[in-house]
C-alpha cells in the first residue's frame, strides 16, 4: 500500500477543509502533552479557534503559545487477508499544522475569525452581538509549516 507525503498546499487544504474538528496539541508548565479537540475555521494559512475566556487550554497557551495541530480523514480498514491480524491497516488522509497561537482581541477581528469558524461549518452568514463578541475567546494560529501523508489511496 502506498504512503504519499503531501508537498501540495492545493491538497494540504482539501484534508483540512474535509475535516469537522481537530486536534490541538500543546505542552503545559510541566512538560506534560495536552491535547484536545477543537471546532476549527482554515483561511490562508492561519487556523482560527474559538472558545471559553479561561480555563487549562487558555492558561497553557499563554504560557507556551506553541502548538501542533492534527487533521485526519477518510479512514477506511483495509487487509490483504481477513484471517491474519499483521495485514490489517487504515487508510487514511492527514495533516499536521505547526504555529503559534496569537489571541485576538480586537472585536472586529474576532468577527472576521468566527465567521471564518462559522463558514466550515454551514454557509450562513451571522450576526454577532456585542456582549457575546467581547465574552468569547478567539485566537488564531499562522502555521509555519505543514506536513501531510495519503495512505491507502
Amino acid at each position: 500500500m502506498k504512503n504519499r507525503t503531501l508537498r501540495s498546499i492545493e491538497e494540504i487544504k482539501k484534508i483540512i477543509s474535509s475535516c469537522q474538528f481537530c486536534n490541538v496539541g500543546m505542552v503545559d508548565e510541566t512538560n506534560s502533552p495536552y491535547v484536545i479537540p477543537m471546532n476549527f475555521g482554515y483561511e490562508d494559512k492561519i487556523i482560527y479557534f474559538h472558545g471559553a475566556p479561561s480555563g487549562k487550554k487558555i492558561e497553557i497557551l499563554k504560557n507556551n503559545n506553541a502548538v501542533c495541530i492534527s487533521f485526519s480523514t477518510d479512514h477506511e480498514l483495509r487487509y490483504q487477508s481477513e484471517g491474519v491480524a499483521c495485514s490489517y491497516s487504515m487508510k487514511y488522509r492527514s495533516v499536521i499544522a505547526y504555529g503559534k497561537v496569537e489571541f485576538i482581541d480586537n472585536a472586529d477581528e474576532k468577527i472576521k475569525a468566527l465567521n471564518v469558524v462559522m463558514n466550515n461549518y454551514t454557509e450562513r452568514s451571522f450576526k454577532y452581538n456585542d456582549p457575546a463578541v467581547r465574552d468569547v475567546n478567539v485566537f488564531k494560529v499562522i502555521v509555519e509549516k505543514f506536513e501531510g501523508r495519503i495512505y491507502g489511496y
